[in-house]
């Protein structure tokens, strides 16, 4: 039996979850990168050790997903949406969070919420990096290789979502030159 549950966060509600993103920032704007994602990392650790719901298992995916945008060197995000990334992973790094993690079957709730409106607000860049990891999965397979091991860039990734487009383009095009009863177009000749 599932049971589906919808929480509906009013301006109210989420004002909660902002003052305590902003006081996690201001505790941790001493913080290095590398200490904020080690000690978002700490959560998931934390998470995996506990029997967790699946709801919030599934959010703690999107954490990793941000944790390994900020360290992953092929992706170079640019300064800006680094900083952007670093500044939502603050909460997880803040064990001062509002349901203490230690609460049973609650304690990752927050969390699990808190990252759910990161996601939100990072929705452009999580759907990137995680296009660039699928990219790299795939050119490891073609090359029979461990994708740790390939050293892809993000402008390698770009410039085969470009070819993508261009090829996707150009078929749909023909697609829709067959389907208006032969139609070609006369305005534009092509020398040759």
């Amino acid at each position: 039996m599932s049971l589906a549950i919808t929480i509906e966060l009013g301006d109210a509600d989420l004002q909660h979850f902002i003052d305590a993103m902003q006081r996690s920032q201001q505790e941790s704007k001493n913080l290095s990168a590398k200490q904020v994602t080690e000690a978002a990392s700490r959560l998931l650790v934390d998470g995996h050790a506990n029997k967790l719901p699946q709801f919030i298992a599934d959010r703690l995916q999107k954490l990793d997903s941000m944790i390994a945008m900020v360290n992953d060197e092929g992706f170079a995000l640019p300064d800006e949406d680094r900083q952007r990334v670093l500044a939502c992973l603050t909460y997880f790094a803040n064990p001062q969070d509002i349901i203490p993690d230690n609460v049973p079957v609650l304690g990752f709730l927050d969390d699990a919420i808190m990252i759910e409106l990161c996601v939100k607000e990072l929705q452009h860049e999580v759907d990137a990096y995680e296009d660039f990891v699928a990219y790299r999965k795939q050119e490891a397979a073609a090359h029979g290789v461990d994708p740790a091991s390939l050293k892809t860039q993000r402008v390698e990734w770009a410039e085969a979502r470009r070819l993508e487009l261009i090829d996707r383009m150009r078929k749909r095009r023909g697609q829709s030159y067959q389907s208006s009863g032969g139609w070609r177009p006369v305005l534009f000749s092509f020398r040759g």
